[in-house]
């Protein structure tokens, strides 16, 4: 961090990490790596099964795909450096890398509350509107609302990140967290950062109330579609559809709200930690299992490319 108050330049701060207890870390180290490798496989391997399958070349799987990337991508932009901090005590982090983990955390996490939000809309234009999906629903209209999102992502993250850490600092250089998050960060500003948590305040809470307001009402017309439905068929198919993706939107702005929504006295930084780990390395490894393994259309790509790596390692050997 870069001081204003003296002639003293700190280009490095200090990451507090999980713990400091060198019992844990091993262990801890290990559960990470293993939290991360799911992660990896899972999320990288549906992107693959979608690029690969023709059968899953649909919108819904269009924007899992995206959002399996978002997911891969935040966890990356975060566990590689607790995991080094826990093996080797690697826990200094510069200014600029600091500045940089929290830009590319930041927009894909923007990317993930984004796409939460059109894969409601997409279930509803399924489920409401089953005979104009393919017109509503075209390539050409997912592509751009991906691309949007993108840039949408990367110009907010670019304002949360010129908003924490244009501030300057000569408060004590450990970061009281395990990566360089905007709270923790704006804990060390020796400036008034009143402005600044305002403005992340209303932010975060503009994107929390918007995707929830789109979801929310998505649900509200397929539930009202569903009551109308005679068919207890239909109602199954229904209801199988949204079902993992309410989960997921559950459990991600659950811990997502908790952690930003909470302000000044009443924000524990032990407890944004546990948060913290829930959404930036658990909910990740948790969202391919949720989306894809209780789908029927995935475990078929899944089954039919084991059986051809299966049929390719007999013919060579």
């Amino acid at each position: 961090m870069i001081p204003k108050e003296n002639s003293t330049v700190v280009t490095e701060s200090i990451l507090a990490g999980i713990t400091d207890d060198p019992q844990l870390q091993i262990p801890l180290f290990l559960v990470f790596m293993l939290i991360y490798l799911l992660t990896l496989v899972g999320n990288l391997g549906v992107v693959t099964l979608i690029l690969l399958d023709s059968r899953l070349h649909t919108p819904m799987y269009f924007f899992l795909s995206h959002l399996a990337l978002a997911d891969f991508a935040y966890s990356t932009a975060v566990t590689p450096k607790v995991m080094a901090g826990l093996l080797v005590g690697d826990k200094v982090i510069s200014y600029n890398a600091c500045a940089t983990q929290f830009f590319f955390f930041a927009v894909f996490l923007i990317m993930e509350s984004s796409l939460l939000a059109s894969m409601a809309y997409d279930r509803h234009a399924a489920v409401c509107k089953p005979l104009h999906y393919t017109n509503i629903m075209t390539p050409r209209v997912c592509a751009w609302i991906v691309i949007g999102f993108y840039v949408f992502g990367f110009l907010e993250a670019s304002v949360h990140t010129w908003n924490t850490f244009s501030l300057s600092f000569c408060r004590s250089s450990v970061i009281d967290h395990f990566f360089c998050d905007a709270t923790p960060v704006l804990a060390l500003s020796c400036s008034d950062s009143n402005r600044s948590e305002i403005v992340l305040f209303l932010l975060v809470g503009l994107n929390v109330v918007f995707s929830n307001l789109v979801i929310l009402v998505s649900y509200l017309f397929i539930f009202v579609t569903i009551l109308r439905m005679r068919s207890s068929e239909g109602h199954q198919k229904a209801f199988s559809t949204c079902a993992s993706h309410l989960t997921a939107v559950s459990i991600f702005y659950g811990t997502a709200s908790f952690m930003y929504l909470e302000t000044g006295s009443r924000h524990s930084m032990d407890t944004d930690k546990v948060a913290s780990v829930f959404y930036a390395m658990i909910i990740p490894m948790l969202n391919p299992p949720v989306y894809s393994l209780r789908n029927k259309e995935v475990k078929k790509a899944l089954k039919k490319a084991v059986g051809k790596a299966k049929s390719s390692i007999r013919f060579k050997i």
